[in-house]
């Protein structure tokens, strides 16, 4: 799969999954692929310019990225990964501002549970969860179904201009700390 001239991994957060994006340079060859999750989804062989940019889709809903050749010098390249336009920094950034993730175990499987705040979507490994919202006293709860366990994440005011509104699930009652 993967051959020698691997030259730079990242992955990528999105709501329904964390993408690991590589990419090999032929730098003699001018061969240039690029794998999502080990799935080659780009190759372009024999190019004879070394430096320039190449497109591409990550995730189920399809986000544009771009990986960007640039020369330092002489034979030396940097390669930089930019998501929906945004640098993979930023973009992470703005993700872990913009959504809540959660990590548990329930019977037996791993799950990832990301909530998206501006929509207020729910997903579970990769999956978009049928939710009910409803206003309650102190915010709201967004109910929804994990096999047999009942889990609701909380909307509530922090009580702080600056913290703005936190988010927390309950898995059958039970608080589950977010993942960092």
């Amino acid at each position: 799969m993967l051959s020698g001239d691997l030259v730079a991994v990242w992955d990528v957060p999105l709501s329904d999954g964390v993408y690991r994006v590589e990419f090999a340079h032929g730098t003699t060859t001018g061969k240039r692929i690029i794998y999502v999750n080990g799935q080659e989804v780009m190759r372009r062989d024999r190019m004879f310019k070394l430096v320039g940019r190449e497109s591409f889709c990550v995730g189920g809903g399809r986000t544009r990225a771009t990986i960007n050749i640039d020369a330092v010098s002489g034979f030396t390249y940097e390669y930089t990964l930019h998501v929906d336009g945004k640098s993979l920094e930023k973009f992470t950034s703005h993700r872990a501002q913009s959504s809540r993730t959660w990590s548990v175990h329930v019977d037996g499987e791993d799950c990832r549970i990301v909530l998206e705040k501006d929509t207020m979507d729910v997903w579970c490994n990769g999956q978009r969860m049928d939710t009910t919202g409803e206003f309650v006293d102190n915010g709201a709860e967004t109910t929804f179904t994990l096999g047999e366990h009942e889990c609701c994440i909380k909307a509530v005011s922090s009580g702080r201009k600056k913290s703005g509104i936190m988010h927390f699930l309950l898995l059958d009652g039970e608080k589950i700390p977010p993942t960092q």
